[in-house]
């Protein structure tokens, strides 16, 4: 069977029989993470179809960022994977099960969990790349505008005289995370498209800064100082 048809029935799966309504981990994520996967595997002895199921997979039981099991949630998803795999999908090779639930574990920030295979690496790296860059942008402020949290704090956007606190304002989730993945990244490929989105965020935040100050027609460049060791 090929890697499409797989792709097709773990999606028909997902649609007939997964409930849940967190849009920024739905079946287009899965989606859009096994297609940044192809791009940081190419030409590499990773297999192909234990990164599929990860990436489709990783999220199946997702616990809100603000529950107090939350580092648990990659776990219970790996658990959740194989029962999965082995009632609807008996044909899956049961050989690549360790491989599949070690990628999904091992795929969360929260969870700390150092990903050991080449598969569990790029499967990270993949789910890690959906933060940064325009779709990461778009994902951050839906979060956390579905759990209450204010856009940024007006006074002092970047936390130059407070601490960070990304539980209170949305954009202080780019240095407290966001900005920090492109030193975890486990591949080159992987460190290489999280430099480039990381780059755009940053640009993103001098636009703000500079937008806040009543400056519209330029960045600011105190902000592009401030984060230069992340541009090219």
């Amino acid at each position: 069977m090929t890697l499409s048809h797989w792709q097709e029935r773990f999606e028909a799966w997902f649609n007939q029989s997964w409930l849940q309504d967190d849009k920024a981990h739905d079946v287009a994520h899965f989606r859009r993470v096994w297609k940044t996967a192809q791009q940081i595997m190419q030409g590499s002895e990773a297999d192909r179809l234990v990164v599929l199921a990860a990436c489709y997979f990783h999220d199946v039981v997702n616990l809100p960022k603000n529950h107090p099991e939350r580092h648990l949630a990659s776990t219970r998803a790996a658990q959740q994977t194989l029962a999965i795999l082995a009632e609807h999908f008996p044909d899956f090779p049961h050989a690549l099960y360790d491989g599949v639930a070690h990628a999904v574990q091992a795929h969360s920030f929260s969870a700390g969990i150092a990903p050991q295979t080449l598969e569990a690496k790029i499967v990270q790296d993949a789910d890690r790349l959906e933060s940064l860059g325009a779709i990461g942008l778009a994902r951050v402020f839906y979060t956390s505008g579905a759990l209450g949290r204010a856009l940024f704090d007006g006074d002092d956007p970047l936390a130059m005289h407070r601490d960070l606190d990304d539980v209170t304002w949305a954009l202080d989730h780019f240095q407290k995370k966001l900005l920090t993945l492109p030193d975890t990244m486990q591949t080159e490929a992987g460190r290489a498209l999280a430099h480039y989105n990381a780059d755009f965020l940053v640009h993103y935040m001098a636009k703000l800064c500079a937008e806040l100050k009543g400056e519209y027609r330029q960045l600011d460049d105190e902000v592009l100082r401030r984060f230069s060791r992340l541009l090219p």
